[in-house]
Order: C-alpha cells, then sequence, then structure tokens
C-alpha cells in the first residue's frame, strides 16, 4: 500500500488541467476502450480505476448520455478482452505443446484459488463468473477453471456478458460516488482512485487474516 499515496497525487496532477469536454470525449472513450482492452489482456493495468476515474469526469459534464458512454466503452472493452484472452487459453489446451498465454494465465491461478473456483463453478455454474469479475484477482482461476472444465468459447461469453456488465456498474458507482463529493473533477478522481484500490486490497487482507488464523 506504500504506493497508494502516490497514485492519487498522479491521478490528482492529470486531471487538474482539464481539457474542454469535446477533446474530452474524442480522446476519452477510446483511450478508455483500449486501456480496458489491454488490461483485460494483460491483467497489470488498474482497469477498475480508469472506470472510475472515467466515471468521475463524466459525473462532470453537461454532454448527455456521458454516463451511458462510459458503461458502454468499459463494459465492451472488457468484454472482448475476456473473449479473447479465453481463445487464446483455449487453443492453448487443445495444442500439444500448449502456448505462451495458456502459461501465462495459470501462473496467475495459484493451485488453492484454482481448486476453488473449480468447485464453485461446478456448483454455481455461470453465477461464479459474475462474482469473479467483481473480486479482484478472481477473474483469471475462474477463467482457467471454465478452461479445463471444457467450456466452448460460446458459452463463456454467454456467461461472461452480464459478469463485465456487472464488473462497469460497480467500478462506476464508485466513480459516481467520488465525483459526488466533490466540485471539481481532479479530486473526484483522486477520491475514486484511492476507493478502488482500497475496495482491491480489502480482498487480499482477509485471506491473510484468515491464512495468520489458520
Amino acid at each position: 500500500m506504500r504506493w497508494l499515496p502516490g497514485a492519487v497525487t498522479l491521478a490528482a496532477a492529470s486531471a487538474r488541467s482539464v481539457p474542454p469536454e469535446s477533446t474530452q470525449q474524442a480522446l476519452g472513450y477510446p483511450s478508455l476502450f483500449l486501456l480496458v482492452l489491454i488490461g483485460a489482456l494483460v491483467p497489470v493495468v488498474p482497469t477498475g480505476a480508469l472506470v472510475s476515474s472515467a466515471a468521475v469526469v463524466a459525473f462532470h459534464q453537461t454532454a448527455p448520455f456521458s454516463m451511458a458512454l462510459v458503461l458502454v466503452t468499459a463494459s465492451l472493452a472488457a468484454f472482448l478482452g475476456d473473449a479473447a484472452l479465453y481463445w487464446l487459453g483455449w487453443r492453448g489446451m487443445r495444442s500439444r505443446g500448449g502456448s505462451r498465454w495458456l502459461e501465462a494465465i495459470r501462473s496467475r491461478a495459484p493451485e488453492e484459488r484454482l481448486a476453488a473456483a473449480q468447485e464453485r463453478l461446478a456448483g454455481h455454474g455461470v453465477a461464479v463468473l459474475v462474482l469473479s469479475r467483481l473480486i479482484p484477482a478472481g477473474r483469471v482461476p475462474v477463467m482457467l477453471a471454465c478452461l479445463m472444465a471444457g467450456w466452448p468459447l460460446g458459452r463463456f461469453a454467454r456467461g461472461n456478458l452480464p459478469a463485465c456488465l456487472a464488473w462497469a456498474v460497480t467500478y462506476q458507482l464508485i466513480g459516481i460516488l467520488g465525483g459526488s463529493l466533490f466540485r471539481e473533477p481532479w479530486e473526484g478522481v483522486a477520491a475514486a482512485v484511492a476507493l478502488t484500490v482500497l475496495a482491491g486490497a480489502i480482498p487480499g487482507a482477509v485471506r491473510r487474516l484468515r491464512g495468520a488464523a489458520r
């Protein structure tokens, strides 16, 4: 958590000089789509913080449908990114030598979390996909569990669509909360980033406490 103050400061500094709304729309939505898409393929981009920050900016805009465009852009990018990653993993499962994408998925799914994801998937099916998108670091183990269960891309995509919508709505609500608390957009962005980071850190802290208790 040492990097939290730096992340908030960076987000605030970058948002202080706010360009006109037309420039925000021309650059913001394509950038949001591209970054969320990349973040779905390579889970190192803080996509939740990006959606929350975009929601803050949209909250302070006067243009109609700004919030709806953020929702559509983020959920569509997440859905396409997940579908592409799943397809790459599916190809790796079917090939004799595997693939680097499949290995990347496996490396981000520890054995205990994969086993838990397989158990939940067997018991609850598609509903697990929705929850996996809302739990930090929960998406990849469930995706690997779907691959190992032999789910075709179509079945995964049908279950993942509501998951991406729920994910986008959740982080957009965080952004709306941050935007409603402050008059200046940069203050709302800083608050949204802090809330997103805090929400992402809580599950990990709970797991560590449970492990220490055991």
